[in-house]
């Protein structure tokens, strides 16, 4: 494993002076996976928060092969990419090793993109999908996605007098790409960096189809300071909200266990979307997401053999 001065000496894929908000952590964890990478790449990009501020015409932020698609397919694109790769490498007429990155967020994800990425991953292709998953759709106005959880207060969600917030929980993504039985698969948040660079090497070493959730904070929509998205990812691993974990071959494997789990209001308190929960009034909403959190942790701890 490499240690973290090595991996600051490595070239940066993603430059510099894109237009992502201050404080945001997709390009924190977008930098983080490239790093991993010890061989060129191609990206796809679904249209999203990272793809729109990092090539706004005529400018590009990617020092690398990069593909933008829409919402829906970048998964797709991705594919069709690796395939015609294997058959030039086959051919004799590329010689380098290349290895093949989709990015997409929640939204092109979890809901626009799940039918392409499902096809991609049944077919095996050797290519590495990441969702980074802020929560909503982001990009277009704060809408809430599948990923948003309960409770959360969106442009299409909101809290009031009748609704408080999102009244369903999120989708389970991780879970259902582990039903795929693809060689790997991974929960990663950019708080745990040595966790995540680790299973991104898997992942692109794996030696067929891979996909990554990764949590990434958005300040404007979860509406916390612009400097407390690496705390904020903490909290959430910390409270087993997004707990770290792989599947590798069909094997759960927990990677982190929290010393304390801590409650899951400590992860909600600090975030807007959630302020109207903490009324009095709302109090069974909390209760009920913390048995949701825990149902779900001794669930996982039961899978991985930790129970």
């Amino acid at each position: 494993m490499a240690t973290l001065k090595e991996l600051a000496k490595k070239p940066e894929i993603l430059s510099p002076g894109h237009r992502l908000c201050a404080g945001c952590m997709a390009p924190t964890v977008v930098r983080q996976i490239l790093k991993a990478a010890d061989t060129p790449v191609v990206i796809g990009n679904a249209t999203g928060c990272l793809e729109v501020s990092t090539t706004i015409f005529p400018q590009t932020a990617w020092r690398c092969s990069w593909i933008h698609n829409a919402f829906e397919n970048a998964a797709a694109t991705l594919s069709g990419v690796e395939a015609a790769y294997k058959s030039l490498k086959k051919q004799g007429k590329v010689k380098d090793d290349i290895r093949f990155i989709a990015f997409g967020g929640d939204g092109g994800t979890y809901d626009i993109g799940l039918q392409s990425l499902s096809g991609a991953m049944e077919r095996g292709h050797h290519m590495l999908y990441v969702c980074y998953d802020n929560g909503a759709y982001m990009n277009t106005g704060i809408q809430r996605s599948s990923a948003t959880p309960r409770g959360a207060d969106t442009t299409t969600s909101p809290a009031g007098e009748v609704v408080q917030g999102k009244p369903m929980n999120r989708k389970d993504l991780t879970a259902i790409m582990a039903a795929h039985n693809i060689p790997y698969v991974a929960q990663v948040s950019p708080s745990h960096w040595n966790d995540l660079v680790t299973k991104v090497k898997k992942a692109l070493d794996c030696g067929g189809a891979a996909f990554i959730n990764a949590l990434a904070p958005c300040h404007r929509g979860w509406r916390i300071p612009i400097d407390e998205g690496v705390e904020i990812s903490r909290l959430a691993v910390d409270t087993c909200y997004w707990p770290l974990f792989e599947v590798v071959d069909g094997e759960w494997k927990l990677t982190y266990k929290p010393k304390e789990k801590k409650p899951l209001v400590e992860f909600l308190k600090p975030q807007g979307r959630f302020k109207h929960l903490f009324k009095p009034e709302n109090e069974h909403i909390l209760k009920e997401m913390q048995e949701t959190v825990d149902r779900n942790w001794q669930a996982l701890l039961k899978r991985c053999g930790e129970a």
